[in-house]
């Protein structure tokens, strides 16, 4: 690790750095996105039974202990079935609308991460190229080639590690970027289904 700070420069440092903040980014997605999957299953069968029995406010007390999108709409729900099937659909979709920020969170970083990585690493290798020339400049040639090709391939490693930072990096995000559209388009088709569900007349 520090051998290749010492030899990439600052450059490298940077990239090292944008590498630990996608790791952090991506694992707390991948929770994030573990946890509401794992609470809907038991949430919904819980709901259900509570709203059958016309028990609302221990519906109401399910969905304030469960922290998933679904439960918010499904809040949104109880407190509106008294009003019209329009009306809840508008207000189910308003709070839909308030969870897109959530499910999309940290997300652009990520995206960003991934694609200014490997232009940092091609600016880490365009200074270490200008760096080696410029000492071969001033001595005017190079008795040993090999000082000359040791230089480049110093300067290369900050190319190589921009790019094994944006693979991963771009995998994880087209994947996130996926989990986010099927929930949302979940979350989209579940408005019809919780209109129904509180049988509430125009």
């Amino acid at each position: 690790m520090f051998v290749l700070i010492s030899k990439g420069g600052p450059v490298m440092v940077l990239i090292l750095l944008l590498s630990v903040i996608a790791g952090i980014i991506i694992v707390e997605r991948l929770l994030f996105y573990r946890r509401i999957r794992m609470d809907e299953e038991q949430f919904i069968d819980r709901l259900k039974s509570a709203i059958q029995k016309r028990h609302f406010d221990e519906a109401l007390d399910i969905c304030e202990n469960n922290t998933t999108p679904l439960s918010n709409l499904m809040k949104v729900g109880i407190e509106h079935r008294n009003y019209g099937k329009t009306e809840i659909k508008e207000s189910i979709l308003a709070a839909a609308n308030l969870e897109v920020p959530h499910l999309e969170r940290y997300l652009t970083s990520l995206g960003t991460i991934a694609h200014i990585s490997p232009l940092l690493g091609l600016l880490g290798t365009v200074t270490g190229n200008i760096k080696a020339f410029g000492v071969l400049g001033q001595f005017g040639s190079v008795g040993d080639p090999s000082l000359l090709a040791t230089g480049i391939s110093e300067a290369l490693l900050t190319t190589a590690a921009g790019i094994v930072v944006s693979i991963p990096a771009i995998a994880f995000y087209n994947y996130l970027v996926g989990k986010v559209n099927n929930t949302i388009t979940s979350l989209e088709n579940r408005v019809n289904d919780m209109v129904l569900f509180f049988g509430a007349d125009e």
